[in-house]
């Protein structure tokens, strides 16, 4: 598989799980993201719904259908086409046996910036749309799920004070709702697009700065506690294109025989359901991190 193109599922049609994340679950692994099959206007397409596709490999996607489905009879329902569903996320609830999503959900102008959440009891749904709020009153916009090896605790990290800020805000035991504690970090920093990693001691977040489409040069921030805030650190990219992420942007972390990688989007606004993916393996050793250009990506 080519790093930075579109990649096809078994159908031969271009995958649409953009935005999204990967998860590995009982020896498969499950890929979710922003379905953006319709045509591009104004670098925006019609809400479509979530994305599901299955690999034993990471290199043969299986179509598993849309996953949590558009409300188009519906025009003030939060997942209608003229609405937003963005950066889907999703953890396994091992307790009650579900699968639990959020993401992002907005308004076409993107001033509503709520937290959306939706239930499965498959990794391929269908998912159930329980509503949205707005985590601890404050705005949701680019956001992850990260959960924590050390404590177990799970968070909806997500850009709020309108970017300026990112957020930790801790789920609940169920991953259905909030508990109050809500951590800080980077304030004023303006990233968005943010993807979490734990090892040796050590968290670490993978963000992207605030230019709309156009890439720009990740960062990454480390910290031995998320109720520390973070420390922007450097940007971990060597190799061609650097200096603008390859031409992409950061959307989740996640393990691959042991060792970190990362799930980038490559977004064509002018052509959205073409946008290509890479996944890159990730080198750290404490306060260090590179992530290193690959042409290609050979699975498992």
């Amino acid at each position: 598989m080519k790093n930075g193109t579109c990649w096809l599922d078994d159908r031969g049609l271009p995958i649409q799980a953009h935005g999204g994340m990967i998860l590995l679950h009982e020896g498969t692994y499950f890929w979710y993201g922003e379905n953006k099959d319709a045509p591009t206007t104004g670098a925006s397409v019609p809400l479509m719904g979530v994305s599901c596709y299955s690999s034993q490999d990471l290199r043969s996607w299986r179509h598993e259908g849309i996953v949590l489905s558009n409300r188009p009879d519906d025009p003030s329902h939060p997942l209608h086409p003229s609405k937003v569903c963005e950066r889907p996320k999703v953890l396994y609830d091992p307790k009650n046996r579900r699968f639990v999503m959020w993401f992002h959900a907005d308004s076409r102008d993107y001033a509503l910036a709520m937290a959306g959440c939706a239930v499965a009891d498959s990794p391929t749904g269908p998912f159930r749309f329980l509503g949205g709020q707005a985590p601890n009153r404050r705005d949701c916009r680019d956001m992850t799920l990260f959960q924590d090896p050390v404590s177990g605790k799970a968070y909806l990290v997500h850009s709020g004070d309108w970017n300026k800020t990112l957020y930790f805000s801790e789920l609940t035991d169920d991953f259905l709702g909030f508990t109050g504690v809500c951590y800080p970090a980077m304030a004023d920093q303006e990233r968005e697009a943010p993807a979490l990693w734990y090892q040796e001691g050590l968290y670490y977040a993978v963000t992207s700065g605030c230019t709309g489409w156009e890439p720009n040069s990740a960062l990454y921030s480390v910290t031995p506690q998320l109720s520390n805030g973070m420390k922007l650190m450097d940007n971990p990219c060597s190799g061609p294109g650097y200096r603008r992420t390859f031409g992409a942007q950061s959307s989740y972390i996640f393990e691959i025989g042991g060792k970190p990688h990362i799930l980038l989007d490559h977004w064509k606004p002018e052509d959205l359901k073409h946008s290509g993916y890479s996944i890159l393996p990730m080198t750290i050793e404490g306060l260090w991190m590179e992530i290193a250009w690959r042409e290609e990506f050979e699975g498992v």
